[in-house]
């Protein structure tokens, strides 16, 4: 993994030497805490830096047979970094041994393997350096070695926010802002729907009985975050929702009868939801803002485990499901009042790629170029494989040059290096279109095609204001 890493032509390295390697990260979509940033957390040592929250290599270590205590439990921070170590030396092409070796070369200057046979010495050498260098090794030092310019979070709308007030008015030259992500007051069906309404009413000061009352209260709330730098929501579906007649009336009997602690059918659900998604889409029309849709996770299918860690410990799964009638149908909705925002569509199947850009390419305008997009590669599908899947996927159906490019979707201040991963793929995968004789050198054209969607297609469309 030297300099020219995945580059596998003297195109591709001029690409990525020369366009992409020292361009600043836009990280549009992450779930970093904010607090951590603003007060700066320092590590004692390299798993708590590398291995807390991290449920991708997580999932290694339980298909190694390592016991939960050394993944998520009480094991010491030594075994649990040993134990993992010894799986990653066995986990040949899968990309977390390739991101892993990346973050141990960009942030710790070790250029070695990690397996059994170094782990010590690995040990070692990272706890020394975030002892001996600890501005550096911080969370912000880290943000600002990696020339992090953007940083979007994942933020509740009863959130308070005041970690980015903080943050806001710092010396820190990045911008942290935070990125609207209302699944709890969506998710009618779910467990703790009522009080998460309560929550909600506290933060908003408006009393939730009614559809109207949470209109009201969302619209203070959108309000809140759009003076706080707020340009992105995001939504996150386990299956898109399915076309019906909208009645505003019905979805208020609906709401008002689970105020009430009776339970919702499956169809009063799901109109509930289409009716939350289309007044969604209208406000962020109004104000400006970027609307994401992430579908097709299976959440927390081991009961077991879930009861024992809760969600986000590493048992999600791919859904099979078709949702390619739902999103055309979902998009003509909301498009039918001109109230279709600017709009990210991720879908955790990678067999949904070409649906995805076709239906997209029913919907595109003169309002923004590629005001809809297919988001990169996403959680099972970012390595190299899904990425140069993604990519094919948009060149051949729409126009790769506009597309906004690579996020972290990472709990890990060390996971920036997955936009050089991405990035290196990236200009192999142009490149090879030269060398395929399938577009001209024009090192002119290709180096801004290679620039925008590494960097400047992003601070256009989402239209973010840099601090520096």
């Amino acid at each position: 993994m030297d300099k020219d890493f995945l580059l596998k032509s003297d195109y591709a390295k001029r690409l990525y030497h020369g366009y992409a390697e020292k361009l600043p990260i836009i990280d549009y979509h992450c779930h970093i805490n904010p607090r951590e940033i603003y007060e700066d957390r320092h590590f004692e040592n390299i798993t708590q830096l590398w291995l807390g929250g991290d449920h991708y290599k997580w999932r290694l270590l339980r298909a190694n047979g390592v016991e939960e205590k050394f993944v998520t439990g009480d094991g010491s921070d030594y075994e649990k970094f040993l134990e993992f170590a010894k799986v990653l030396e066995k986990s040949i092409g899968n990309p977390v041994h390739q991101w892993s070796h990346l973050e141990l070369k960009a942030y710790f200057g070790y250029e070695g393997a990690l397996n059994s046979k170094t782990a010590d010495m690995v040990w070692e050498l990272c706890n020394k350096k975030l002892k001996e260098e600890p501005e550096k090794m911080s969370a912000r030092g880290i943000i600002k070695a990696s020339n992090v310019d953007v940083i979007c979070t994942t933020d509740d709308p009863a959130d308070s926010l005041e970690w980015h007030e903080r943050l806001a008015s710092s010396d820190m030259k990045t911008a942290v802002l935070p990125a609207w992500r209302p699944d709890k007051a969506v998710n009618i069906d779910i467990s703790g729907f009522r009080e998460y309404l309560e929550l909600l009413s506290k933060a908003a000061d408006v009393k939730i009985d009614s559809l109207e009352s949470l209109y009201k209260a969302l619209d203070k709330r959108l309000e809140f975050f759009g003076l706080r730098g707020c340009r992105i929501a995001d939504h996150g579906l386990t299956d898109l929702p399915e076309r019906c007649e909208l009645n505003e009336e019905e979805a208020d009997r609906i709401l008002k009868k689970v105020l009430c602690g009776e339970p919702v059918s499956a169809s009063e659900a799901n109109l509930y939801k289409l009716t939350m998604l289309k007044y969604f889409a209208a406000k962020y029309t109004e104000l400006g803002w970027v609307m994401q849709l992430h579908y097709g996770c299976k959440r927390n299918n081991n009961r077991r485990m879930f009861k024992l860690l809760g969600p986000d410990t590493g048992y999600d799964a791919i859904l099979g499901s078709d949702n390619g009638a739902r999103l055309a149908e979902l998009l003509d909705l909301m498009a039918e009042d001109d109230k279709l925002p600017k709009t990210i569509l991720y879908s955790l199947n990678p067999n949904d790629n070409a649906v995805i850009e076709t239906v997209m390419g029913c919907f595109q305008d003169s309002s923004a170029r590629c005001k809809m997009q297919h988001g990169s590669a996403w959680w099972f599908n970012d390595n190299r494989d899904g990425m140069e899947a993604q990519l094919r996927s948009l060149a051949n159906e729409g126009v790769l040059g506009n597309f906004v490019g690579m996020l972290t979707d990472s709990r890990s201040f060390l996971s920036y290096t997955r936009h050089e991963y991405f990035r290196r793929i990236l200009c192999n995968l142009i490149a090879g279109f030269v060398e395929n004789g399938e577009y001209e050198w024009d090192e002119e054209i290709l180096g801004k095609i290679v620039s925008d969607i590494s960097y400047g297609n992003a601070l256009e469309y989402f239209g973010f204001k840099l601090k520096k």
